[in-house]
């Protein structure tokens, strides 16, 4: 069949989870068989969000081609076990740079380059990439930012274009926001009229409503909403709060917004989705009983998400192992010799995250010393395992000066040290080593262990690597490194082979953990968790 054309807009507020929104749409047609892939269009000016502070736009996602992305792409794999790349996530930056580009060489013959025809063509153009491919039945993209944006005005022009020129191919689902005065005790509808008017207003009728409410909408509400937005009343869903975002598909099929989009696309509906492995995870989330309580020592802990990846990817595994997770956020500028072990003491496993310089980096030694000497289930990832090698330098080969010449350029001994590829590196944007690359584990690994192969492939951000020159040192102690790229040596995984389960990994496994497929180290370092909780609190 001819490629189908979904967008996903946004009005009242920004942040009402048209990513949750996409992701569960894109759930529902690939459980009715169909080619499905979820892209998103930031109206940002940075080419992508690998520069951002995380304070600004939380998690940076990475695609296995290595891209810098917005945190929704890590929403669409979770939700579908699809993994995305570069064409998946497009910002003005990007755009405007292509069109740039092409001007410069003198793509347009001499015309003047405007934001319409040249801008929204090259919008145009990204949209439609992924469906030229051939490879998919359904493209749903989402429009990031609020109707209204003087920045998302191409975007939205580019979107009005395409409904005339794609026609029975294109269907518009726009999510607003129905807030709730509890001082009159009523919900109110016009913020969501002005939204839909808003959008009129530059040439594009939504032919579906998603209402993000905290309370129930009447059907005689939903009914004045139709009438007032020019939308079918059965073309009004709510999307109410959930306990938790993975229910989200489902209400969305109790209401038919699959089926709303198939029919809308003159696609037939037939027979019911196929949400057998989706609904057993569900159940296994609500008949967990037990909990396991996992810290997360970081220095963005006060951010909802900035761990976002990791934080999906221990929910998952709590709920595969049975458990309901209880995630303890630690801000590693608190974490001191004098409160190390009140803070830590009451945990079954310890996260050490991911990051960036120097803020925050002394209260992870202390973490990582005490969990190391207390033999507590640990992981880290990324800068958590550098952390893991310079703490074991410090205080176990007695390097005391032993870093990172990311955070001491001058330390004598460089246990981690910046990559040869990245030392004639001027840039920050999309320079790091990025994307996926393979890696052979020891078999005799906890970690070969846990994903049941010696062979493996995860994604990468990083510039600084575990320095080779100290490996022979750091084995005799103690600290085995048990995962190597094939092609340059690089030290991929750290153990310690006489702990329970202590791990340090420079991937980032979470970015490979959805729901239907969680990541295997996340699994087995839960398992140890609530095998470890269970001898240390016996009585909980």
């Amino acid at each position: 069949m001819e490629t189908k054309y979904i967008f996903v807009t946004g009005g009242v507020v920004s942040s009402l989870g048209k990513g949750i929104i996409s992701s569960s749409l894109a759930n529902l047609l690939i459980a009715r068989g169909y080619r499905v892939t979820v892209q998103k269009f930031d109206p940002y000016i940075n080419i992508d969000p690998g520069t951002l502070n995380p304070y600004e736009h939380g998690e940076c996602y990475v695609t296995v081609d290595g891209h810098e992305a917005d945190l929704d792409l890590g929403h669409y794999e979770r939700f579908t076990n699809i993994q995305t790349t570069r064409a998946n996530n497009v910002t003005t930056g990007r755009i405007y740079q292509s069109v740039i580009d092409k001007e410069r060489r003198g793509d347009y013959l001499g015309k003047t380059v405007q934001i319409v025809p040249h801008i929204t063509d090259e919008i145009k153009r990204n949209v439609k990439a992924l469906g030229n491919t051939g490879k998919f039945d359904f493209v749903i993209t989402e429009i990031g930012g609020t109707v209204g944006d003087i920045e998302s005005l191409p975007f939205i022009e580019s979107v009005r274009q395409l409904r005339w020129e794609l026609g029975n191919n294109c269907c518009c689902i726009h999510l607003t926001y129905v807030p709730y005065i509890a001082a009159a005790k009523e919900l109110k509808t016009k913020p969501t009229q002005h939204s839909v008017k808003q959008l009129q207003e530059v040439g594009i009728q939504p032919d579906i409503l998603v209402l993000r409410t905290e309370k129930h909408i009447s059907t005689e509400m939903r009914r004045k909403i139709a009438l007032f937005c020019n939308v079918a009343p059965e073309a009004v869903i709510q999307s109410m709060d959930v306990p938790s975002i993975y229910m989200v598909p489902i209400k969305m099929h109790e209401q038919h917004l699959d089926e709303l989009v198939l029919k809308k696309t003159n696609v037939p509906v037939e027979s019911e989705p196929d949400m057998k492995p989706w609904l057993n995870f569900l159940d296994r989330m609500a008949a967990a009983e037990h909990t396991v309580t996992i810290g997360l020592v970081g220095k963005y802990v006060e951010l909802q998400d900035a761990y976002k990846s990791i934080n999906e990817s221990l929910f998952q595994a709590a709920t595969y192992n049975n458990r309901k997770l209880k995630l303890v956020f630690i801000h590693s500028e608190k974490v001191k010799e004098d409160n190390v072990d009140e803070k830590l003491r009451d945990l079954d496993g310890v996260i050490i995250a991911p990051g960036f310089g120097q803020r925050g980096i002394d209260g992870k030694f202390v973490a990582l010393k005490w969990c190391r000497e207390h033999d507590i289930p640990t992981f880290g990832i990324c800068l958590g395992m550098q952390c893991m090698v310079i703490e074991f330098a410090r205080d176990v080969l007695g390097l005391p000066e032993a870093n990172s010449t990311e955070m001491d350029p001058q330390t004598p001994d460089n246990v981690i040290d910046l990559m040869e590829e990245q030392k004639s590196l001027s840039d920050k944007g999309g320079t790091m080593r990025l994307g996926a690359f393979d890696c052979h584990l020891d078999p005799n690994s906890t970690a070969a262990k846990a994903y049941g192969t010696t062979e493996i492939s995860e994604r990468h951000r990083h510039r600084f690597e575990f320095n080779n020159d100290y490996r022979e040192q750091f084995e005799k102690a103690g600290m085995k490194c048990v995962g190597t790229n094939p092609s340059t040596g690089l030290v991929e995984v750290v153990e310690i082979p006489g702990k329970r389960w202590f791990v340090g990994t420079q991937y980032h496994p979470e970015y490979s953990s959805t729901v239907l497929r969680p990541n295997p180290l996340f699994l087995d370092f839960i398992k140890a968790a609530i095998k470890y909780g269970k001898e240390v609190h016996p009585a909980e």
